[in-house]
């Protein structure tokens, strides 16, 4: 393995000040600098080559690549490896041949700003990536530090905030921190009007009104949240199937007869990043799907026009899979194929051809087999009485 040769470098808006002797050193030695336009003003006393960040931005490790053999530095704000272009490059590169100078980062300097403990905050960015995705922070008494994507980024998160009954909730802009010009904007969601500088660090602390909606992280969503054909998984199965399906950090879940999404939904908001993939044949239920992941504050499931198991061709191999609709043992088979190791199914059946199903399949193949039995109290004239809804038969299993 040869030494080291490219050098990613965080900084800060005080630039080459900032840097401690050594890092500076790499700077002023470089002979190819890449970086934003903000980056090179910051570093404009180096006498290097400049490269701007290549548009498409996937081009960027094919332009670095390009470079090997020459003194490279590439400039990224704060901490390269915290939300940052570090880790995306020592994805592509082996970290073995890179060298990450890291600066303090956006949160940490947010953080010693608002006087918040950086350990008790949950840290969120939006630059570049839907805005939505901040809505499954949303929780009372939670301490938000979210990197924008730009000067409108605080309007529309006060939007969110006071739709949800957030209103009250304490915001704060931070901009240009560390720099001459560094600025902080005070305010309340429900009345936010300040106009901003682009780059900015936006804190947040979530304050609810007594009728606040409750969006918890753990699965068993109310029902009513959801946009419904009436054809869904009900909330008290719903938190148990996702409970089965084991969501966590950066998984992939297949849905399949993702219906409108409540599954797959649950699934993205339990953990972080984790990402799913619906399969549904009807476009009004994918419709629903898409405008109920966008509500709940996961924009990027996927949604995929096909029926099974001709539409599993092709797909990333998942780390669970939940079969609400279209089961058969040819859909079982594709997806257990494609399962990977560890992985988790589980299927649910409603009707007495697909549990029959499910029972030859526990038959041979194992797993835990339960029947599910809810009932829900509603008015009987002016009493209340025991209303049950449809007994649902779930089959679950881990591959191992």
């Amino acid at each position: 393995m040869s030494d080291p040769w490219l050098h990613i470098v965080g900084i800060g808006e005080d630039g080459m000040d900032g840097l401690v002797p050594a890092t500076r050193a790499v700077v002023e030695a470089a002979e190819v600098i890449i970086g934003g336009d903000r980056h090179h003003s910051l570093t404009q006393t180096v006498t290097a080559q400049r490269v701007a960040w290549p548009h498409p931005f996937d081009a960027l490790i094919e332009t670095i690549e390009g470079l090997k053999g020459r003194r490279v530095v590439i400039l990224a704000t704060g901490d390269p490896l915290w939300f940052s272009i570090g880790a995306r490059i020592g994805r592509a590169i082996d970290p073995r041949q890179i060298v990450y100078h890291p600066q303090l980062s956006a949160f940490q300097l947010a953080s010693a700003r608002m006087g918040w403990s950086l350990a008790d905050v949950e840290t969120l960015t939006v630059h570049g990536r839907p805005v939505e995705q901040m809505i499954a922070f949303i929780q009372p008494d939670a301490r938000l530090l979210v990197l924008t994507t730009g000067a409108e980024t605080p309007s529309q998160i006060a939007k969110f905030l006071t739709e949800r009954g957030f209103g009250k909730s304490p915001m704060t802009v931070l901009a240009a921190m560390g720099g001459k010009d560094e600025a902080r904007f005070d305010g309340l969601a429900e009345s936010w009007d300040h106009t901003v500088p682009a780059f900015n660090t936006l804190a947040v602390e979530c304050i609810a009104a007594p009728d606040a909606a409750l969006l918890p992280r753990v699965p068993g969503l109310a029902d009513d949240l959801f946009q419904s054909d009436g054809t869904m998984t009900k909330q008290e199965v719903r938190a148990a199937t996702v409970a089965k399906l084991m969501p966590m950090r950066g998984a992939l879940l297949w849905d399949i007869g993702t219906g409108c999404g409540s599954v797959a939904i649950e699934w993205m908001r339990a953990a972080r990043y984790a990402r799913a993939i619906g399969i549904e044949p009807r476009a009004d239920r994918r419709a629903m799907a898409a405008a109920n992941a966008l509500a709940l504050g996961v924009p990027k499931l996927e949604l995929i026009d096909g029926t099974v198991p001709e539409a599993l061709d092709g797909l990333a191999p998942p780390d669970a899979i939940f079969i609400g609709g279209g089961l058969s043992r040819e859909t079982f088979a594709a997806a257990w194929q494609a399962l990977r190791p560890l992985g988790r199914l589980v299927a649910n059946a409603v009707t007495l051809e697909s549990e029959a199903e499910l029972i030859a399949l526990h038959k041979d193949f194992g797993g835990d087999l339960v029947k599910l039995s809810v009932h829900r109290a509603e008015p009987v004239g002016r009493l209340t009485g025991w209303r049950p809804l449809m007994p649902v038969t779930q089959w679950s299993l881990v591959k191992r």
